[in-house]
Parts: C-alpha cells; structure tokens; sequence
C-alpha cells in the first residue's frame, strides 16, 4: 500500500558533529513545505541540534522522542541516540565526533533494515575518524553493502546526469588488476537494474568509460581496454544490454557526449567524481545503488573549514532528500507494475 507524502519516514544520521552535517540538515527542513513531503527523524540528541541551530539562528522547530514508534508526521523528529553532554570542536577533526557519527549512521541503518524508516540519508562523516576496532569500513557504501541485500554500486546523479564507477575507494595503482569480466558484468548489470526501477527508464543506454588514455591506442599506451573491456561489453551487448564503449574518457564530458546515455560508467574514482562534480557540485546526489533499500547522501564532505560559520549551502542534501523520495515512489510503481502480470497469469490459471 502507497503511503501517504508526508508519511514517508526519511531516516538521517547526523554524520560528522564537527563539519557542516546538522547546519544543512536543519537548513533543509526549514522550509515546512519539506514535511508535506515526508517526515525526518534525525539520529542525534535533541539538546545538542537545539544548540547547533541557535548558532546560525534556525527558526526549526525540534520534537525530541526516545523511540522510533513515537515520530510525529509534519515535524522534525530527533531520536535521542545518547543523553550526555557532547563537547562540539567545529571544524576540527575528532575521533570523538567519529564515534557518535557511526554510532548515528549504525542506528539508522538498523531501523532502514528493519522498516522502521521508509529511506536513509546520510551526512558527510569523516572516513579517517570513523575507523575503529568495531568499524572497519572506508565509509557509509561499504558498510551498507554488508549490511543491506544487493551489490553496492556508487552511483552520482543530478537531474539526467548519472556516473558509476567500475571500482570505488581504492588506490589507484590497483584499479587495473581489479578489472574482471566478471565485476564488469555485474556492476553493469546492477546500474542497469537500477535505472529501470529507481529512475523508470525502460531501456536504459550506458557508456563505459576506458581506462587508460585514449583507450589504450590499441595497445601503446596499455591493453586493458582491448584484452578485458571491450571483450566484456560486447558480450553484455550481445546479451540485450545497451552498453557501449569504451570511450576515451578525456573529451567524452567536454564534448557533452555523457547527454546521449542515461547512465556513464567509469573505470576508477576520479575518472567519474572530477567531471560529475565540476557540472553538479553543490546539487549532485550520491545514491547507493544495487540495494533492497533506498540511501542518498549530498556531493560533500563535511567541509571543516567552513563548520559553525552558518554560511553551508544545503542544496545538495535537500536535493538528496528528493532523489531518495522519488526513488521510493519509483521502485513502489516497479513493485506494482511488476506484480500485476503474475496476477493475472493467476486468474487465467
């Protein structure tokens, strides 16, 4: 059954307590006009985020509550996670602040898991002071891929524009070693599943970007592109997937060529994140597809330099509120054009 808008539970962990996560979240939800459209529970202490906003004088008004069966629609529910005082050192990188960023993310991916939130969306934690005996993880996507059913895959969006990577948070060094038919194959796969039912395009169109410069030059500047990628796209093409590449990746954005495909595929990180971010940063979206569950989070890190200043731009977050939304109501219309032909085959039975 369809919810209602302003029933959808958006779950928020408040990330990094000494970058700009609580400014933009509180930011956010500012404009009521944000709960017709859902109802936020932030993973927090309600003491403290009344503190944050004071600072940058937010009119937003708190609902503090203990459990998750208490959320209130058309408020901005804050579930005190820890009761004790937190000394904040905005801009400053603290383990301490690591600590109750993880502890709010686990929480909310806990109540992701278990329904008690309709969607996830993160803020910027800091991947170096999150590390600790209990979490191993290079940041929020690995986690979740342990967590949640499904393959993990990064994927950048804002409005058409939509970037995944082949390979992720490794060094670069190793990206070509890592580079498997096999992982080709599913990372598309999952990016392609992903755009017919989070984004409801049919027939999805995706080009892959090559890994060494100009595709190798067959063969002089290096041979991944001819021995691995080609080879494995054009077995997926021959397949039914509208995959096409590899295209040599450093006039592929400037050329506007990405406007053709409804989704790009790059090799490495920085082969997808620097173009994406010089056309989107600020309103660019990082969604975590391939999973049962539904999490975004904005473009950003936690932007120490500008902490506690009150001059965070929020766009990005508020444009990740949307995204996971309209992935909700996407994947229900999935789930239920999916479901009617199984129904019918039933009564004709």
């Amino acid at each position: 059954m369809m919810k209602k808008a302003e029933n959808i539970i958006v779950g928020i962990s408040i990330g990094d307590l000494n970058g700009i996560g609580s400014e933009v979240v509180l930011k956010t939800f500012e404009d009521s006009r944000m709960l017709e459209l859902c109802t936020p529970v932030i993973f927090a202490n309600v003491k403290l985020l009344s503190f944050v906003k004071k600072s940058f004088q937010s009119t937003s008004l708190l609902h503090g509550i203990d459990k998750l069966d208490q959320i209130v629609p058309g408020k901005i529910n804050v579930l005190n996670l820890w009761r004790e005082s937190v000394d904040l050192n905005l801009g400053v990188n603290d383990s301490k602040a690591g600590e109750y960023a993880i502890k709010s993310f686990v929480a909310a991916t806990k109540a992701l898991k278990e329904g008690l939130v309709d969607v996830l969306v993160t803020a910027p934690i800091n991947k170096y002071n999150i590390q600790s005996e209990e979490f191993k993880f290079p940041g929020h996507t690995d986690y979740l891929d342990q967590e949640l059913e499904g393959n993990a895959v990064m994927l950048m969006v804002q409005d058409n524009l939509r970037v995944g990577l082949l390979t992720d948070h490794i060094p670069l060094s190793e990206v070509a070693s890592h580079l498997t038919e096999e992982l080709i194959k599913k990372k598309i796969e999952t990016i392609k599943q992903s755009l017919i039912q989070d984004f409801s395009i049919n027939k999805p169109k995706i080009a892959v970007l090559g890994l060494n410069p100009h595709c190798g030059d067959g063969g002089v500047i290096g041979s991944e592109d001819d021995l691995i990628l080609k080879p494995a796209l054009k077995k997926i093409f021959d397949k039914g997937t509208l995959v096409f590449g590899p295209f040599a990746a450093d006039g592929f954005f400037g050329s506007n060529q990405y406007e053709k495909y409804d989704a790009v595929i790059a090799t490495y990180h920085d082969q997808g994140l620097i173009p994406f971010k010089t056309l989107s940063f600020g309103k660019g979206v990082n969604y975590t597809a391939g999973l049962n569950k539904i999490r975004t989070s904005p473009d950003h890190g936690t932007a120490y330099d500008i902490a506690g200043k009150g001059i965070a731009d929020f766009n990005s977050f508020k444009e990740a509120v949307y995204l996971a939304l309209d992935i909700y109501h996407s994947r229900n219309q999935y789930a239920e054009i999916s479901e009617k032909p199984l129904k019918t085959k039933e009564k004709q039975l």
